[in-house]
């Protein structure tokens, strides 16, 4: 092949064997080796809509129809769900469909940004509940109740819990404030569907929204959306020229790959959200290891979720007089195995202890130790 650029697009691949991961985008997201044989077997453009009828979610071959009118909703703990290209537009399709341009929105202030983006979109008004600041940067639900009757919004969203600090408010509280004041309850639980149990009806939501991607071992981008029956006809309209195709999701959502790992790895996703208990305290673990060297986390503590915030001074002072600066820490990583804190970043950054084991857990300590001997 004479033209280079096109040689390298036909040899694209990425380290991915072998390495322990802790990057939190991805922890939640590896694929179980059944989404991979299917993600082969469905991998030639519209494989999924073999047997298309012209509603996706009614295709019974692969089973669509049952693993979203059944299984997804009793997983979800909903009466109605659906899929969608991912979190981002689950939320925007549900305020784009509730809401018109100047109505209230209210936030938690550390919301994601796509949650923002997706306001910003249908030209809604954000007012935000703040946190309590550094370090812990929690959220006090019962802030949402002063604002609902201050400017009796359009609906509420919570995050939970944050991609930042890995909180997990106290959703349930919310829902009870949400149901007195008769306001739709947005629940975006990116990283919480399929890593921990998550019941809609229980925690008293109207709408929760997944990412198959981040959350439920899946090829992205991908996502679920489960709500209440009572805004099924709003939320999941069909068009006036074609009865079989939603608005909100421009008639199709999922139609491959995404959708397919989705439902092949779900089995396993069901399972593996009965074992959080064990998740929780392995991240506990891991986070007081870390401090043991010197990293402080920021976030709740003790931490409920895997998803975990450092700052590493000692790290930051070793990336301002060595020449890579702050690259030298992803490198020494890179070195050992370990794919955790983006490249650059040494000051402070994320890891997720999801898809390590114990004994992973424990090399990665020991390694940090390494590089702190090592530029002592």
């Amino acid at each position: 092949m004479k033209d280079k650029r096109l040689q390298k697009l036909g040899e694209l691949h990425r380290k991915h064997k072998d390495i322990i991961t802790l990057m939190p985008l991805q922890t939640g997201g590896l694929l179980t080796e059944a989404a991979r044989q299917a993600l082969i077997e469905f991998g030639d453009g519209y494989s999924v809509c073999d047997f298309c009828s012209g509603s996706l979610c009614d295709i019974t071959n692969p089973p669509v129809q049952e693993f979203v009118h059944e299984l997804l909703p009793e997983f979800l703990g909903c009466e109605v769900a659906t899929i969608t290209h991912g979190a981002r537009e689950a939320k925007f399709a549900i305020m784009h469909s509730l809401a018109k341009p100047g109505d209230s929105i209210i936030v938690d202030s550390n919301r994601h940004y796509t949650t923002i983006v997706a306001a910003e979109r249908v030209g809604l008004n954000v007012i935000e509940v703040p946190s309590s600041g550094y370090p812990e940067f929690t959220i006090d639900v019962n802030e949402y109740e002063p604002l609902i009757e201050k400017y009796h919004p359009r609906m509420i969203l919570l995050t939970y819990p944050d991609g930042n600090y890995g909180n997990i408010p106290d959703a349930r509280r919310l829902g009870d404030i949400a149901q007195e004041h008769d306001v739709p309850f947005i629940l975006n639980g990116a990283y919480a569907v399929g890593r921990m149990p998550v019941n809609m009806n229980e925690l008293g939501v109207d709408f929760v929204v997944g990412s198959g991607h981040k959350s439920m071992a899946s090829a992205g981008p991908c996502g679920v959306l489960g709500m209440k029956k009572r805004w099924e006809e709003v939320v999941l309209r069909k068009a006036e020229a074609y009865s079989n195709k939603e608005v909100e999701l421009l008639g199709c959502t999922l139609r491959g790959v995404p959708l397919i790992t989705l439902m092949a790895s779900f089995p396993y996703v069901v399972e593996r959200v009965n074992h959080w208990d064990e998740q929780v305290l392995k991240a506990q673990w891991f986070s007081n290891e870390l401090e043991k060297l010197g990293f402080k986390q920021l976030g709740e503590k003790p931490h409920k979720h895997d998803l975990l915030h450092f700052e590493a001074p000692m790290l930051y002072e070793i990336s301002q007089r060595v020449r890579e600066r702050g690259y030298f820490l992803y490198k020494e990583l890179d070195d050992r195995g370990i794919w955790g804190p983006q490249p650059g970043l040494a000051r402070s950054f994320k890891l997720s202890t999801f898809a390590a084991s114990k004994e992973q857990l424990s090399f990665v300590v020991d390694s940090f130790k390494s590089i702190l001997s090592k530029y002592s």
